[in-house]
């Protein structure tokens, strides 16, 4: 218990001296003015592949496990852009969308080097094009959740025609949408950990931070859901008009602060490990 506690605080400390509340701002500034360049993509795709009645169902698909009151400001902002006229994908608008979202990307690598200690030094350019390239693997993969989250009832009620013994699942089947998002999440956070940070990641080195972040994210998302539908006045209060941008970035600031708090575990984890091997490999006196 005693190592544990000791492992615990030394994340911490590492988590301040590596820049972590700085990082956080930054996650958590990227990730805001990402979110809409990235929408505007996949409604672009969506249309490009000729998906246009889930285009805009992707902003529903993108925030399934948001908190409301959180999920809820933003979206409605996306929809007012999303209604605007955008040309096809291959147009500057998109061009630009697309560079802009993988901004975010480039904001969670540089806060995984920084808490796993590593420096950067591969290309700019190549970042930049493997970031993009992220971005597109993401906007099929939210295109297919939300296909999947549309057909889903679709295919259910036509079961049910069929299997009318199954109606006593039906509330199971409205929970396999928070599991399916659930699963995709888990993979991105594998994903970030073993791919964006300039060394190669064993999955037991990154496994404990996944699993720290995931359930730390949940009930933070839970609680802070909770806090502001007893308190959301407070900052309407305090910020007016700019009450729900704020609601976002602190939301948003604290995702960005367990992601890397979970990298930083998993390097004191790591450090841990080889001071243990290293001492049980050194000759008895």
């Amino acid at each position: 218990m005693r190592g544990f506690l000791r492992l615990i605080l030394e994340s911490l400390k590492n988590f301040d001296s590596d820049d972590g509340y700085a990082m956080s701002s930054h996650i958590a500034l990227q990730g805001l003015t990402a979110i809409f360049p990235f929408l505007i993509f996949v409604t672009s795709l969506a249309g490009f592949l000729g998906g246009q009645l889930v285009a805009h169902d992707a902003a529903g698909a993108f925030f399934e496990i948001w908190p409301p009151q959180v999920a809820g400001p933003i979206r409605q902002e996306i929809e007012r852009v999303l209604n605007a006229r955008h040309s096809g994908l291959l147009t500057i608008s998109a061009a630009l969308a697309v560079y802009f979202s993988s901004s975010g990307v480039e904001a969670l690598r540089t806060g995984l080097n920084r808490a796993y200690g590593l420096k950067e030094t591969r290309p700019w350019w190549l970042l930049r094009l493997e970031s993009i390239g992220y971005v597109v693997i993401g906007a099929l993969a939210l295109l297919a959740l939300t296909l999947l989250l549309v057909l889903g009832p679709v295919i259910w009620e036509t079961a049910l025609k069929f299997a009318p013994g199954l109606a006593p699942l039906t509330h199971l089947v409205a929970l396999a949408r928070y599991g399916v998002a659930t699963v995709i999440l888990v993979i991105a956070l594998i994903v970030a950990h073993r791919v964006l940070p300039n060394a190669k990641m064993p999955l037991r080195d990154c496994a404990p931070g996944i699993i720290l972040t995931f359930a730390a994210w949940m009930i933070f998302a839970t609680a802070f859901s909770a806090y502001l539908q007893r308190y959301a006045f407070k900052y309407v209060a305090t910020y007016a008009g700019l009450a729900s941008v704020m609601i976002a970035i602190v939301f948003l600031y604290a995702l960005g602060a367990i992601f890397i708090y979970g990298a930083e575990l998993n390097q004191a984890l790591v450090r841990a490990r080889k001071t243990r091997e290293g001492r049980d490999r050194s000759p008895a006196p």
